[in-house]
C-alpha cells in the first residue's frame, strides 16, 4: 500500500476570494453604472437603444464619452462627448478648473454646451468606458484607452 502526502489545505479557495475581493474594491473605486442611449443626439457613434457602461472615478479627457446631469434640468441625464477642457479656450471665454465644454456628435438634434454652457464636473457622472449592447457593435469611436 502507497502512503499519501497530506499537501495542506488547497489554495484554489484562497485564490477566488482574492478575485472576489479585487471585484469588490474595482467596484467600489470607479463606480460603474449603466446607462442606455434615448436618443439621435451622438449618431453616429451611438445608437438608441445601445448600452453603455461607465466608471464614475475616472479622469476625464478631450474626447471622452460622458454621463452628466444636464445643468439647466436637474435629474435629467445626457451622455455627450468631451471637446473642451479646463484651462481651453471657448469662444471668448477660458474654462475654468471645473468646467468642461460637451457636444453631442450629431449637432442638429443635439442639446449640449452650446444651449447650457459648460457643464461642471460636479455635473459629470462619469466616462463611457464600454458599450456591451448590441453584440458586435464594436468600440466606440474616440474611445481613450
Amino acid at each position: 500500500m502507497q502512503a499519501q502526502r497530506y499537501h495542506g489545505p488547497s489554495k484554489a479557495p484562497r485564490a477566488r476570494w482574492a478575485w472576489l475581493a479585487a471585484a469588490l474594491l474595482a467596484f467600489v473605486a470607479f463606480r460603474p453604472f449603466r446607462v442606455v442611449v434615448s436618443g439621435p443626439s451622438m449618431r453616429p457613434s451611438l445608437q438608441p437603444g445601445d448600452f453603455l457602461l461607465a466608471l464614475g472615478r475616472v479622469r476625464i479627457s478631450r474626447g471622452a464619452v460622458v454621463v452628466l446631469q444636464r445643468p439647466d434640468r436637474p435629474g435629467y441625464e445626457l451622455v455627450k462627448r468631451v471637446w473642451g477642457v479646463p484651462g481651453d479656450r471657448i469662444g471668448d471665454r477660458v474654462l475654468t478648473a471645473d468646467e468642461y465644454w460637451v457636444l453631442g456628435d450629431d449637432p442638429e438634434w443635439s442639446t449640449d454646451s452650446r444651449t447650457f454652457g459648460p457643464a461642471r464636473r460636479a455635473d459629470i457622472r462619469g466616462v463611457v468606458v464600454l458599450r456591451y449592447w448590441p453584440l458586435g457593435s464594436g468600440p466606440l469611436p474616440g474611445l481613450r484607452r
